[in-house]
């Protein structure tokens, strides 16, 4: 299923608010994991606003400059121009392009050099508000392109909408394949980010998952950086069925991809200017879901241990473990997105809501690999093994999240069920991999450990 978007909408009527019904989550898979409520924000709320009305932080684009560290690169004129980052996602939004002149104009951020759509595996089916999946579809794709854009504002953005929605297993995959070697053949974008994964264990068998991997081997050999959610159940993940849970350690693909870079989710604890009030920890609201909400990451189970994570041994054993690095996913810290009529869905309201997930996690990466690769003046392509090298580095711009852990704790068929996962620790660990980044100082270390 794709990796979930989690979103907390306002529960009282202060602050702007404005009551409005939103579209159900359906039992078929989808980014949406869940709406805590039906209320929307008719204006972009401030933190203490939503900790006062939901008991939850929220964060807008100028937070996320200040707490990435951003503003130094932004003073030097790296902002991503002359960039394309393409963000992938099942149907897309009909209303993107008036959704992201909303955004912009409410935050300050210039409109995009460029914003293109492309169908390139077949036209996507006329959007239905009342079909949830499509909603959530489109409220992944609203937080997916919002947020790629507030971190890289110069930036193009291309949205690359595929006509068959990801689910588990194999299913949309041969969609996402096509439309992404589209992307990469014509040399469209320098990064794509992936929104979405699979559990390893709802695929037919391995062979089904290696048989899908040829746009990341494009990909590494035209040198295109591609980033995908390390999911958003903790330690689990979604069976088949979309509905439950495992109850052992499970992982997702293309996360768990080699050549994919897997990026896991932190929370934030930030004041309205956007400082630290304390450290990043690993993001985990299972306790406000009542069913797992926490950053993804173990040990693959059809991935051996890539040679740049041998410096990780120790810890990932034989297998390839993921995340790599860790952006803001938390919902209890998440970001403002605007949401017009149609991506609010049928008795919907349009307005701004609170998003998370590790969904979240790979736009905001994006848009550091746009700068980067703006700073670099040629793509930078595969990154993993640059990360490895760099987060042994004294002074790399890689910071690591040291408290927090990935277990999950959750109630299913009646009984309650812990899957133990990981806790964060000094150095790499499968919670949030090698850490968070200061982008003042990831970004030309980045560059320079590219080569």
């Amino acid at each position: 299923m794709g990796a979930s978007v989690l979103a907390a909408t306002a529960t009282l009527g202060g602050g702007g608010a404005a009551a409005g019904t939103a579209v159900a989550p359906s039992p078929t898979p989808v980014p949406l994991l869940r709406e805590i409520s039906h209320v929307a924000f008719a204006a972009p709320p401030t933190t203490a606003q939503c900790e006062q009305q939901l008991g939850i932080a929220c964060y807008d684009p100028a937070q996320y400059h200040v707490a990435y560290d951003l503003g130094p690169l932004y003073s030097q004129g790296y902002a991503g121009r002359g960039q394309t980052i393409a963000i992938v996602d099942s149907f897309g939004s009909p209303t993107i392009a008036s959704q992201l002149a909303v955004f912009d104009k409410a935050f300050g951020l210039p409109a995009p050099p460029s914003l293109k759509i492309i169908q390139p595996a077949g036209a996507v089916p006329p959007f239905d508000p009342n079909n949830s999946t499509m909603v959530g579809w489109a409220q992944e794709t609203s937080l997916d392109v919002e947020y790629s854009h507030a971190i890289a504002p110069d930036a193009n953005i291309l949205l690359v909408e595929t006509p068959v929605a990801e689910t588990e297993g194999v299913t949309g995959f041969p969609q996402i394949v096509e439309a992404e070697n589209y992307v990469i053949n014509n040399h469209m974008a320098q990064v794509i980010s992936q929104s979405f994964g699979a559990t390893e264990e709802t695929f037919p068998n391995a062979q089904s998952i290696f048989r899908l991997r040829g746009a990341f081997i494009n990909a590494q050999r035209q040198h295109v950086t591609v980033l995908a959610s390390s999911g958003d159940g903790g330690a689990t993940d979604s069976e088949a069925n979309g509905t439950d849970y495992y109850l052992t350690p499970v992982n997702s693909w293309p996360s768990t991809d080699p050549l994919v870079t897997s990026m896991g989710g932190t929370q934030m604890h930030l004041n309205q200017a956007g400082q630290h009030l304390q450290p990043d920890t690993v993001w985990n609201d299972t306790n406000m879901f009542n069913s797992p909400a926490a950053s993804g990451g173990n040990p693959s189970a059809v991935f051996a241990r890539p040679s740049f994570q041998d410096s990780v041994s120790s810890y990932v054993g034989a297998s390839r473990g993921t995340p790599d690095l860790s952006m803001s996913a938390a919902v209890n810290g998440g970001a403002l997105v605007y949401l017009s009529q149609d991506a609010a869905g049928a008795g919907g309201t349009p307005g701004w809501y609170i998003f998370g997930g590790t969904s979240e996690a790979s736009p905001l990466f994006a848009g550091v690999v746009a700068i980067a690769t703006q700073y670099a003046g040629h793509n930078l392509g595969w990154i993993n093994p640059a990360l490895y090298k760099l987060a042994s580095q004294p002074g790399s711009g890689i910071v690591d999240v040291t408290a927090g852990t990935n277990t999950v704790t959750f109630a299913q068929n009646g009984s309650e069920h812990t899957v133990y996962g990981h806790d964060a620790a000094v150095g790499y660990d499968e919670a949030s991999g090698l850490g968070t980044i200061d982008a003042a100082v990831f970004v030309p270390n980045l560059v320079k450990a590219v080569g």
